[in-house]
């Protein structure tokens, strides 16, 4: 219970954490020094200085006691012990009240420890004049009235040591969470160029900070490189092979051309349409991995724009188009990606229904049909490169090298985001649905 409660408190950033981490020790520790001070040397210096004092009155009540009941000598003989000591002496002008401001921390210890030591105290006033105290205590003579300097009670000013301490732990916190600053500043880029990387941008990175950090950089940089060299590669050849083939079936289509009609020639002018068609989706997916520079646009009216461009010649309806806002996404590959998911629901459902949803954090394309459908268990499967499910989807509706979902796949971590299948609520087939961050 207490694990979750700190959990859900906690800041969720590294810098946060790092702050937390400097600022409860340190103030754990001005706590316990403060009390410390207050308790252990504050008060008890007050209390014995106050002693200190108490002892002096007592010997000042002693004169009074033993002159008495002459109140001449009396007073003659404490005045010569008060007078050395700062001590003033009135009698019968006493006010037999006990009082403190509330902040005066060191009066209650300064009343407590006179009231135990001097027998005699009626009262002690530590408010009715400003920088002394008023003790009334009882004698032979009747109440008697002394004035003593809170300075010999207790210790001046001793804020100024909780204040120092304060200032001093406060400079060196800001000092150390700017040298914090500055060592989290490398990570904070590391993260923002992986970040970036993961959305397909490549943005300028250098190694900084500390040696581990600079260990890092360069190995992300390493792994960056590796990657990019591997889609440069994987492109490169799926382009070449592609183009290469052109060339033999531009041949026979020629040749095909130039017989007669036959069921024969038929076949084999619709194996070379395939051929094209596949050829297409290899150069399509080859595409997708050459990685565009994102532009500033209006989703909401890209999907209406391609769906009625569809629409013109295939049953494509345009759905729910919500929110407002424009986004950095590649158009190029979305559009690929939207055309490769509408094909599908219009070759194996009948139609399609396209709609956006433009959020404060996320973008949407869903793109759903009527057909048949994926079974959950196979849905992850079927994003993977030249996948068909011949089970779920009619082989007799047309042919495809399964790359239309794997082509849509790549077009959405290409923008940082996902694509996912699950089944149409509306139109019980399948739903397929882009999730971008914005």
């Amino acid at each position: 219970m207490i694990a979750r409660l700190l959990k859900h408190w906690m800041p969720r950033t590294f810098y946060g954490r790092s702050i937390l981490i400097l600022l409860v020790p340190v103030t754990v520790i001005m706590v316990v020094v403060t009390v410390v001070f207050i308790q252990r040397l504050y008060e008890g210096v007050t209390e014995q200085m106050t002693v200190a004092v108490a002892h002096e009155i007592k010997l000042i009540l002693g004169r009074i006691d033993a002159n008495a009941p002459d109140s001449d000598s009396a007073f003659d003989g404490a005045l010569e012990v008060a007078e050395p000591l700062g001590i003033r002496i009135s009698s019968g002008a006493a006010e037999n009240v006990t009082r403190r401001d509330w902040f005066d921390l060191s009066g209650k210890t300064v009343i407590e420890t006179l009231d135990r030591e001097v027998g005699q105290l009626l009262g002690v006033d530590l408010v009715g004049l400003h920088g002394f105290a008023r003790l009334s205590v009882d004698t032979e003579l009747g109440p008697v009235e002394l004035i003593v300097s809170r300075r010999r009670l207790n210790a001046r000013n001793p804020h100024q040591f909780l204040v120092l301490i304060g200032f001093t732990a406060l400079l060196m916190s800001a000092i150390a969470l700017l040298y914090m600053r500055n060592q989290i500043r490398p990570i904070r880029r590391l993260a923002i160029a992986a970040e970036a990387f993961g959305k397909g941008r490549v943005v300028p990175y250098e190694p900084r900070g500390a040696a581990e950090l600079r260990l890092a950089g360069k190995a992300f940089l390493d792994m960056r490189s590796r990657i990019e060299r591997q889609i440069e590669q994987r492109t490169l050849m799926l382009s070449g092979v592609s183009h290469d083939l052109r060339t033999p079936l531009t041949r026979m289509k020629l040749g095909l051309s130039l017989m007669d009609d036959s069921t024969e020639t038929e076949a084999m002018r619709r194996d070379v349409q395939d051929m094209e068609g596949m050829l297409e989706a290899f150069l399509s997916f080859a595409e997708g991995d050459a990685l565009e520079e994102p532009v500033q646009i209006d989703p909401l009216e890209f999907v209406r724009k391609l769906t009625n461009r569809f629409a013109r010649s295939e049953p494509v309806i345009l759905g729910a188009l919500e929110g407002e806002g424009r986004a950095m996404l590649r158009p190029a590959a979305l559009q690929r990606a939207l055309e490769n998911l509408i094909v599908n629901a219009v070759r194996y459902g009948g139609h399609a229904t396209v709609s956006a949803q433009v959020a404060k954090d996320r973008i949407k394309f869903v793109v759903e049909d009527s057909g048949p459908g994926i079974p959950e268990d196979q849905r992850e499967f079927v994003l993977k490169p030249f996948i068909r499910l011949d089970s779920a989807r009619n082989q007799d509706v047309g042919l495809g090298v399964g790359l239309g979902l794997s082509i849509a796949a790549d077009a959405a971590r290409q923008h940082g985001g996902t694509l996912s299948l699950s089944e149409s609520r509306d139109l019980g087939g399948l739903k397929a649905e882009i999730s971008i961050p914005r």
